[in-house]
């Protein structure tokens, strides 16, 4: 696949616009990749089984591939979706000036990916919806697939990109809250660092799980910028570290810590990976200045999975 970070590398100044160039870059990809048979889902057609009618087999399609395929309506591929944001204060690290596609914090770039997502669901004719939290429910829209709400949702992700944030969060609550208001069947995308105010790792647990109710199908894309925040890749001079979100401070040099908090941020994805999947909930670790291909393939497989 091609790496759509460095073959657009344009300011973010229209989102709509942006979303349909990744998009349309990684629908090229897939033709070149082991995703190719994927493609299939953007003509809206499936496999035609044994048994079934064969009123609805695409002809021309059989002409073409010999293999038969029956067309999918709208009524069929219908598919209620729900992206979640976390707009706290860590979302909105590493401070960036002037984004564009290769240079955002985590809720820039996950803001974008939100868009990409938004697009290929309106191809498929796929209802959304967004929830965006901080330390408070800033913004709910139920699932829709109307043009207008579709613009109203982009709207909100383009202020979110050119906005600054020094807002703590209890990630669980309103994981909690959201989890109330979507009562029908959805598929939940959550873009989240997983940093809260609170250590109380169980608590964060007990919201994921809440998010299955109701027989929910989530995605969690853990974001996170791989070199400062996991790897901890600082030069070693003393230095002055912030948590943005309690305002607390402390001096030290990187190198002296490097080791230790390596270890115990690798100890703590692995074990959120280990109680997404006791959970059922799909577990994508997204380091920030890598694309936005895992983002949107994760997407794909779980549609085919559900459909």
């Amino acid at each position: 696949m091609i790496d759509l970070n460095n073959s657009l590398a344009s300011d973010i100044k229209n989102l709509e616009f942006l979303a349909k160039q990744v998009v349309e870059g990684f629908i090229t990809g897939l033709h070149k990749s082991p995703f190719h048979g994927f493609s299939v889902e953007f003509s809206e057609h499936k496999l035609y089984n044994k048994g079934e009618s064969t009123k609805h087999i695409d002809w021309k399609l059989f002409a073409k591939t010999e293999k038969l395929y029956t067309k999918k309506y709208e009524e069929e591929t219908n598919l209620r979706c729900h992206i979640i944001l976390d707009n706290s204060a860590s979302m909105h690290y590493p401070i960036v000036k002037t984004p564009s596609l290769d240079k955002l914090n985590k809720v820039g770039f996950s803001a974008v990916a939100a868009a990409c997502l938004m697009e290929i669901l309106k191809r498929q004719r796929d209802a959304v919806g967004l929830s965006i939290y901080s330390d408070s429910y800033e913004y709910y829209a139920p699932e829709k697939g109307s043009e207008r709400h579709r613009k109203m949702i982009l709207h909100q992700l383009e202020q979110i990109i050119h906005s600054s944030s020094n807002k703590n969060t209890h990630t669980y609550q309103y994981l909690h809250e959201i989890a109330e208001k979507i009562h029908r069947r959805s598929l939940i995308f959550l873009f989240t660092d997983m940093f809260q105010t609170t250590s109380n790792e169980e608590s964060l647990f007990d919201a994921l799980r809440h998010l299955k109710h109701q027989k929910h199908e989530v995605i969690l894309f853990h974001t996170y910028d791989k070199d400062l925040e996991f790897s901890f890749n600082f030069d070693n001079a003393p230095k002055k570290f912030i948590d943005v979100e309690t305002g607390e401070e402390i001096n030290l040099y990187a190198e002296n810590v490097q080791e230790k908090y390596t270890e115990l941020t690798q100890t703590f994805f692995k074990k959120l990976k280990n109680k997404c999947l006791q959970y059922k909930i799909d577990y994508i670790p997204i380091n920030i200045h890598e694309g936005y291909n895992d983002v949107l393939t994760s997407y794909l497989i779980k549609r085919q999975k559900i459909l």
